[in-house]
C-alpha cells in the first residue's frame, strides 16, 4: 500500500428537506452577498430555487443569481460569473444543481479569488490557485461526484477542449444531498449518472496499487451497489431508497475513498473528455461507457490477476485458472451488456463521432504527444488512438 493523505473537508447534510436549512447553514459562514448559480431552468422550474432563495431572504442574506450552465459546462459562463461576481461583490458561491453546475462554481470561486491569474490557466497547467472563495452545494443530480470532490472539469467552447484539474480549493465547504431532488432526473440521465459514479472507483481500481485490500472491499461495494441502486431508480424513479442510496454511492465514489494507497489518474475519464470537449452534445456518461470495454480489452492482459480479481469481485465469477483471460473477456462481456441493458452506447459511432476525427482526439488526450497516462499499462498517442479506433468499431 502506497503513502497517502486523505482529506474529505466536505460537510454533508444528507436527508429529506435538508435543503430548507440553507439560510441558517449560510449565515454560518457571515456572507456579505451570495452567488446562487444554476443550470438551464429546471431548478427554478421544480420551485426549488424559490425555496432556497426564500431561507435566504428570511436569514436576510443578500444574494444576485447566474443561470445557464449546461452540460460540459463553458468557460464563457465561468468569465461571466467572475465578472458578475466582482462586480457585485461577492464571497461566497452557492451552486444549485449537479456536477457541471458545481464545477462551474467551483471555477468561478477560483477565479474570483485569484485575480492575478486567467482562470482557464488553471486547466491547463499554466497557473494553479492559491485561494478560493467558500463555497457549497445543493445537490439535484447523483452523477459526478463534484459535491466532495477535489477536481473541476470545464470546457472551452471556442477550442474544442474540455479540462480538469484537482486541487484542494476545489472542495466544496458543505453539501446538502436530497435523494428526493433527483426524483425527477430522466431515465437516461439516470443511466449516465450510474456510468459515472461507477467509473469514478473503477477507474481507480485498476491504477497500480498493491496490498490494498480493504481500499479494495470499500471499491467493490460501491461498484456494486451503483449498480444495484440504478437499477431500483430506473424501474422506480421515487424509490427513495435507491435515489439515496445512488447519492451517496456519487459522493463516495469520487472523494478519495477508493484510491487509498494507490496511485490515481482516470485514464478513461481523460480519453472521454477529448470527446464531450470536441462533441458537447454528447453526455459525459455515455461517452465514458462507449469507451470503458474498449479500454478494458486494449489494457487487461498487463495484469490479468487484478483484473480476475474483479470479474470474481464484482460480476461473481467463478475463475477458470486454466482459460484466464476467458473469465476477464467474460466480465468485460457482461459490463458491457449491462450498458446496453440501461441504454448506454457501447462504442463512438452511437455518438456520432467521425472517424476522421479519432487521431484529433488522441493527439488532445497526448497533449500533442506529450503525456502518458499512468495504469498498469501507461498509455501513449498510439495507445490511445488504438482505444478510440476500437471503440468506434464497435458501433
Amino acid at each position: 500500500m502506497n503513502s497517502f493523505i486523505y482529506e474529505t473537508p466536505t460537510k454533508v447534510y444528507f436527508g429529506q428537506d435538508e435543503e430548507q436549512k440553507i439560510g441558517r447553514i449560510l449565515a454560518e459562514y457571515h456572507p456579505s452577498k451570495v452567488l446562487v448559480h444554476f443550470g438551464s431552468g429546471s431548478a427554478r422550474r421544480s420551485g426549488l430555487l424559490d425555496r432556497v432563495e426564500a431561507c435566504l431572504t428570511e436569514e436576510g442574506i443578500r444574494f444576485t443569481e447566474l443561470g445557464g450552465v449546461v452540460a460540459n459546462p463553458a468557460l464563457s459562463l465561468v468569465r461571466e460569473g467572475i465578472a458578475l461576481a466582482q462586480k457585485e461583490g461577492v464571497d461566497f458561491v452557492l451552486a444549485v444543481g449537479g456536477g457541471s453546475v458545481l464545477d462551474s462554481a467551483k471555477a468561478i470561486a477560483n477565479g474570483i479569488a485569484n485575480p492575478e491569474a486567467d482562470v482557464w490557466d488553471f486547466f491547463q497547467g499554466k497557473a494553479v490557485p492559491v485561494r478560493t472563495l467558500p463555497k457549497g452545494a445543493i445537490l439535484t443530480l447523483a452523477a459526478a461526484g463534484s459535491e466532495m470532490s477535489a477536481s473541476c472539469v470545464i470546457s472551452n467552447t471556442e477550442t474544442g477542449e474540455k479540462r480538469g484539474f484537482n486541487s484542494a480549493f476545489n472542495r466544496m465547504n458543505f453539501a446538502i444531498e436530497n435523494p428526493a431532488l433527483t426524483y425527477t432526473v430522466s431515465p437516461y440521465q439516470t443511466a449516465c449518472g450510474a456510468v459515472d459514479i461507477a467509473m469514478h472507483t473503477i477507474e481507480r481500481y485498476f491504477c497500480p496499487g498493491t496490498d490494498t485490500y480493504l481500499t479494495d472491499a470499500i471499491a467493490e461495494a460501491v461498484i456494486k451497489s451503483v449498480r444495484k441502486a440504478a437499477d431500483g431508480c430506473l424501474h422506480n424513479p421515487e424509490d427513495y431508497a435507491a435515489r439515496a442510496n445512488m447519492m451517496w454511492a456519487s459522493s463516495l465514489a469520487h472523494n478519495g475513498l477508493t484510491q487509498c494507497g494507490r496511485e490515481f489518474q482516470m485514464a478513461v475519464h481523460q480519453l472521454e473528455h477529448e470527446i464531450s470537449g470536441l462533441y458537447p452534445r454528447v453526455a459525459h456518461g455515455a461517452g465514458l461507457a462507449a469507451l470503458w470495454c474498449s479500454w478494458a480489452r486494449y489494457v487487461y492482459p498487463a495484469n490479468l490477476g487484478r483484473w480476475l480479481q474483479y470479474a470474481a469481485h464484482v460480476w461473481n465469477l467463478d475463475v477458470d485458472y486454466e482459460h484466464p483471460e476467458a473469465t476477464v473477456q467474460a466480465a468485460i462481456d457482461l459490463q458491457e451488456q449491462y450498458y446496453l441493458s440501461i441504454g448506454m452506447p457501447i462504442g463512438l459511432k452511437a455518438l456520432g463521432v467521425a472517424e476522421a476525427d479519432l487521431p484529433r482526439l488522441a493527439l488532445g488526450c497526448s497533449r500533442n504527444r506529450t503525456r502518458t497516462l499512468i495504469g498498469y499499462r501507461p498509455l501513449g498517442y498510439e495507445d490511445m488512438l488504438a482505444i478510440y479506433q476500437m471503440a468506434y468499431a464497435r458501433g
